[in-house]
């Protein structure tokens, strides 16, 4: 009998199941089903079906709904002719899609399991309720009746519990999916060779899907050989340093090279997702121990940007910690998201992260494209997070190794107090230094997006992808070097020789001094 239970409740969970999340640009609701076929709505224009991988009997069907009206970098499209304009937009998912699949398997796992505890218990307790209604004498004498019927009886109330359990999945009898129809050619070699495309929307495919697919291949092909570029060109420059450097090098000599912290920097990705796997790479290459991200990892901070966050964060290879201080095109829900993920969301409070002692915060602004452009976020203004910052980094006993901030402007009190003996920033599109201001040293990645004005941020690259590779000493908590990876608009790579971080002297507490620099 429990287990019967457990079966019928565990089958209720899954079968109905679903969860409001995103596809792309827009937002969509998503629907176990038991017709073994993964259904993609579109409304009036169709559905695009696709044979499920799930096991057993089980599917999923997406409705998909309309675009945020936040997500204003999204033209709408009037026409068929318009749809044209959006296949960048398209592209930046499907470039990355593996973040929404997990994402959304999580959320429908995690409602399966309250569902069916929630059925679970509405059986138990209806168990409970009955046998109180019936009352003890008539429990008996009900017992002794179905006794020799009792396994048959059990089977049989099972079999149809499950059956009407099934058959009452999350979809309405008109959500179901219509009869079949061939499969698309469109998607031939593509991760959705064999799907079937119903109503209008095979008219739209047929006219339109040749070019995102198409669009779709150019950016598989583009950022494939922008990996492998990396691959050989950071190779290469192992090989250069190993062998001897003809050039003169000018980074420190005596550190212990086996404890120092090998960190990554990006800045300002902007959804291009199809950097992720270059990040891994430049990772896993480097040795790197901790990934730094400067902002701005959004274009709008909107709901339906969660698979840029999460494609981001998965990136990052496992033991290697992330810390990301938000820009201003970033938001208080694309930053938890990003959390969720696996990500350290700097605010305010200073965090360690093998030794490195780390402070930073949200920027104090948001900027949203096409919706008035940039305006104050919250109640303090930059000058404000400035101030505030700085008073943290000068009044911390422990010192400040790093002030990680999105708008470089923000930590100029901190440095010019000597409060922190390093800042690094994005947010300009350009790189600059690492070069002193005031008592510290200031270092402005270019975006790692290669972001170019009037140009998308997603498809191959319009400019210039910049990535920093830094060394820090835990023994004098200072940087001794960087490498500055550049990935061009033709894939091709480059990468620097270790040049030296600039010094910056020890600064003299004194009574009245707001200065406390980190130890040495």
């Amino acid at each position: 009998m429990v287990l019967g239970a457990v079966l019928v409740a565990v089958t209720f969970g899954i079968s109905t199941a679903s969860v409001e999340s995103s596809l792309g640009p827009h937002e969509a609701r998503y629907d176990v089903t038991t017709d073994d076929t993964v259904t993609v709505d579109l409304g009036p224009l169709g559905t695009l079906q696709i044979d499920s991988p799930l096991p057993l009997t089980l599917g999923v069907r997406v409705v998909v709904q309309e675009i945020p009206a936040s997500v204003t970098e999204l033209d709408q499209s009037r026409t068929l002719q318009a749809l044209s304009g959006d296949l960048q937009s398209y592209l930046q998912f499907f470039s990355g899609p593996q973040a929404t699949v997990q994402d959304v398997a999580r959320a429908l796992g995690v409602q399966a399991l309250e569902r069916t505890g929630l059925a679970l218990a509405v059986l138990v307790g209806g168990w409970y309720l009955a046998r109180f209604l019936i009352g003890g004498a008539r429990r008996a004498e009900l017992h002794e009746h179905v006794r020799p019927h009792l396994r048959s009886a059990v089977v049989g109330v099972t079999v149809i519990a499950l059956v009407a359990t099934v058959l009452t999945s999350s979809l309405g009898r008109r959500d179901r999916p219509s009869v079949s129809q061939p499969a698309s050619a469109v998607f031939d070699g593509t991760p959705l060779e064999g799907a079937r495309v119903t109503g209008r929307l095979g008219g739209v495919i047929d006219t339109y899907g040749g070019q995102v697919v198409a669009e779709l291949r150019r950016n598989e092909k583009f950022y494939a050989e922008a990996n492998a570029s990396l691959e050989a060109a950071w190779d290469d420059r192992q090989d250069v340093s190993e062998s001897g450097d003809p050039t003169p090098s000018t980074s420190p000599t005596g550190p212990d090279e086996e404890s120092l912290l090998t960190v990554v920097v990006v800045s300002d990705l902007h959804c291009n997702v199809g950097m992720a796997p270059l990040i891994r790479t430049l990772v896993e290459r480097s040795g790197a121990e901790l990934v730094l991200d400067a902002g701005d990892t959004t274009i709008n901070g909107t709901s339906v940007e969660q698979y840029c966050v999460t494609t981001f964060a998965r990136a990052v290879p496992a033991g290697v910690e992330l810390v990301t201080s938000p820009g201003n095109h970033d938001s208080q829900e694309t930053s938890r998201n990003y959390a969720r993920a696996g990500a350290t969301v700097l605010d305010g409070e200073v965090v360690e992260v093998d030794g490195l002692r780390i402070l930073g915060d949200s920027d104090a602004n948001a900027t949203r494209v096409g919706a008035g452009g940039t305006a104050q976020a919250g109640t303090e203004s930059s000058s404000d997070v400035a101030d505030r910052l700085a008073d943290v980094a000068c009044d911390d006993s422990d010192g400040v190794d790093l002030l990680l901030i999105h708008t470089p402007a923000v930590g100029q009190d901190a440095l010019e107090n000597g409060c922190v003996p390093a800042q690094i920033s994005g947010h300009l599109h350009r790189r600059y230094g690492p070069e002193r201001v005031g008592r510290g040293v200031r270092y402005v990645s270019s975006s790692t997006a290669g972001a170019t004005l009037g140009q998308a941020t997603v498809g191959p690259l319009h400019g210039v992808a910049e990535l920093t590779v830094l060394r820090w000493d835990p023994a004098t908590r200072r940087f001794l070097d960087y490498q500055l990876v550049q990935v061009r608009p033709d894939t091709t790579v480059s990468v620097t020789s270790r040049l030296r971080w600039p010094v910056t002297p020890a600064v003299p507490t004194e009574p009245g001094n707001r200065a406390t620099p980190s130890p040495v």
